[in-house]
């Protein structure tokens, strides 16, 4: 089937590799519904079934969602693609501060921010000025915001309001936006960049799967049960295996040999899984489980942030290595 896959146009290999996911994930469903199914007379058994399979549940849900996200970026054009990007970034910033209460002082600051940095943003990887895009957010925004908030007279809580406004924005928008980046990045000889979108949110929406079963197969010690249960070494350890292994796997159909595909995919495992850690701590100061309320999403975008964060740290620290590795 490998084989096969190399023989086909690059549109072709991306469709069969969509194909191909989907059937997986279908497969995966399937399995979950007759675990569901199966009986127990003890309670404790029953609990702990139910509990296994609601988290399963919800990481399927959260792959078949993403993936069909990539899938309509992919078919879309470039302009389609960035606006749904863009979207995203809206989405996921409105839900994070809505649990990071603002003061009047603020309006101005997430005005510049929803109005002003977010389109910016996703212009410069329109028109892939890539060197300014990476410094656009971390330098030139990270110094506006604080002066826009200090021109509202409002010193209370100063430091703390500017410092999760900024936080919000580096994650929601300067992470995503460099998902839509990959597929403009000009290689040479190599014209497959929308699978580079793909083979990103394969390895590490893989990685956190397994990390996630074999926690629930192993019951470790978390390493900071305070922050996540699910959280162990080994379990870390063997999803980045298992995330890295797949991409070193995929290297035919990639600009990387295999050596490069598994470190590549080893760094955005990496990043993606402690960034999904870093987010828990943030749900837990928040005093909230997920990136929603009781039975029903706090903002309309129902728990983005629970289906993006780990690719919201993975993307740009992959973008940058390849820009680094190939000098693209």
């Amino acid at each position: 089937m490998y084989k096969a896959l190399k023989n086909l146009s690059a549109t072709e290999q991306i469709g069969a590799l969509f194909i191909i996911v989907f059937g997986l994930l279908l497969l995966a469903g399937i399995v979950v519904f007759l675990l569901s199914m199966r009986e127990s007379e003890d309670a404790n058994v029953v609990h702990r079934r139910s509990c296994d399979i609601e988290n399963l549940s919800r990481l399927l849900r959260t792959s078949w969602l993403m993936i069909f996200v990539f899938w309509v970026a992919w078919i879309s054009g470039d302009v389609a693609r960035l606006v749904l990007f863009g979207f995203g970034s809206f989405f996921a910033l409105r839900e994070f501060l809505t649990l990071s209460p603002t003061r009047h002082g603020d309006h101005r600051s997430l005005i510049l921010a929803f109005f002003v940095v977010l389109p910016v943003q996703y212009w410069l990887v329109a028109t892939r000025q890539f060197d300014l895009f990476a410094v656009f957010i971390p330098v030139y925004v990270f110094l506006a915001i604080p002066v826009v908030s200090a021109l509202a007279n409002d010193p209370q809580r100063f430091l703390e309001r500017n410092a999760k406004l900024q936080w919000g924005i580096m994650v929601c928008i300067y992470g995503l936006s460099h998902v839509p980046a990959l597929m403009l990045l000009n290689f040479h000889k190599y014209h497959k960049n929308a699978f580079l979108m793909l083979f990103l949110v394969l390895v590490v929406q893989s990685c956190m799967v397994t990390q996630h079963l074999v926690h629930r197969w192993l019951h470790r010690h978390p390493v900071a049960p305070a922050i996540s249960h699910s959280f162990t070494w080994r379990s870390w350890w063997v999803g980045m295996a298992v995330g890295s292994l797949l991409g070193a796997l995929l290297a035919g159909i990639t600009p990387f040999v295999p050596g490069r595909a598994f470190a590549l995919s080893f760094i955005a495992c990496a990043a993606g899984s402690l960034g999904h850690f870093v987010m828990k701590a943030l749900k837990r100061d928040r005093g909230i489980p997920i990136w929603r309320g009781e039975g029903k999403a706090v903002t309309g975008a129902g728990g983005m942030l629970d289906r993006i964060d780990s690719l919201c740290f993975a993307a740009p620290v992959f973008f940058h290595s390849i820009r680094w590795m190939f000098d693209v």
